[in-house]
């Protein structure tokens, strides 16, 4: 029985000590990131080729292409996409609306 009371008042004793301490204020959150700098490109920059067969249009954005879309002279067109990031358009979409967002690679410890 013994045991079991001093466990109890250390209990009681842990409880009212935290009862008289009160809490610290939790820290500010983080601010929300910049807006955007005038002259940072938002839009994606389009090159346009003309072939005998095919249009193809390259879409690039910070110079990084991420889609072509390739117009032949006869059919629909399609389009090469770039879904990861790491430089090859290895989807290929009939549709865009059903495209895929690439997906960048925002950190890398190599």
């Amino acid at each position: 029985m013994r045991p079991y009371t001093l466990l109890l008042s250390l209990v009681i004793t842990s409880f009212a000590y935290a009862a008289e301490t009160e809490l610290a204020p939790a820290p500010e959150p983080p601010l929300l990131p910049e807006q955007v700098q005038s002259g940072e490109t938002l839009e994606p920059e389009v090159t346009i080729i003309q072939k005998e067969e095919e249009v193809v249009e390259e879409y690039r954005i910070n110079g990084r292409l991420y889609q072509v879309k390739i117009t032949p002279t006869r059919g629909l067109p399609y389009y090469l996409i770039d879904t990861d990031g790491d430089g090859e358009l290895e989807t290929r979409a009939n549709d865009i609306t059903k495209s895929h967002v690439p997906q960048w690679v925002l950190f890398s410890w190599d």
